[in-house]
Parts: structure tokens; sequence; C-alpha cells
């Protein structure tokens, strides 16, 4: 029950993360989408690719069934999140505007290890 409760309390904080993040993204909120694409060098078409690509995660990984497809989710969130980490430090920019995607790299992964058994894909041997 405890691990059930861990997976649900950090898979709900970081679907809501990715959710407030993909909305910035795909409205194309002026100040967010400056930030994005001089500072970090990234084009504009990237930024609502994003948002749309954040949604579907969230999707897959909240919908019942589905466990490999919940899988390309987390492993689409961690290459995401890990990415954003890596840009923040190649231009130089403080822990405090690393903090955020380190926090939801942190929520993404918890939320893997907790994953209850149904959550997860079913491996065969051959």
């Amino acid at each position: 029950m405890r691990n059930k409760i861990i997976y649900w309390v950090f898979t709900l904080w970081a679907c809501l993360g990715m959710i407030s993040t993909a909305l910035v993204q795909i409205l194309k909120q002026q100040a967010t989408k400056a930030t994005f694409m001089s500072h970090l060098g990234y084009p504009e078409y990237f930024f609502q690719m994003l948002g749309v690509w954040k949604i579907l995660g969230v999707i897959a990984l909240l919908a019942p069934g589905f466990p490999l497809l919940k899988e390309w989710a987390y492993a689409g969130f961690f290459f995401l999140m890990s990415g954003a980490v890596i840009s923040h430090l190649a231009v130089g920019d403080p822990f405090k505007d690393i903090l955020p995607s380190l926090l939801t790299l942190t929520l993404i992964f918890v939320s893997w290890y907790f994953r209850p058994a149904t959550r997860k894909p079913v491996l065969v041997n051959q």
C-alpha cells in the first residue's frame, strides 16, 4: 500500500508539472518562448512539439492498461528532462534555473521505480 501511495503522489505531481509546462508551450507564452528559443537556442516549432508530446505522455501514464506505452512515455520524459538539465548546464544557467527540470526528472524516476506490476510491461523469455 505504501508503494502505491508513493507511486500515485509522484506520478500525479510529475504529470501536473508536465501539463502545466505543456500548456505554456502550446499557447506560446512570449516570456517562456523567448527564454526557451533565444537563451537555449531551440527553434520555435520545437517548443510546441514538446508541449504536444508532454500531453500525450501524461495521457499514456494516467490511462489504464498499455504498459509498454507507459514505458515509452517514461523513457520520453526521462530524455526530455535530462536534456533540459543538460541544456541549462550547457549555457551556464544558475542552479535555480536547473532545479525545475531536475525536480521533474526525479519525480519521473520515482514514479517509474514505484509503478505497480500492472503498469509494467510483461517480459517474455524466448
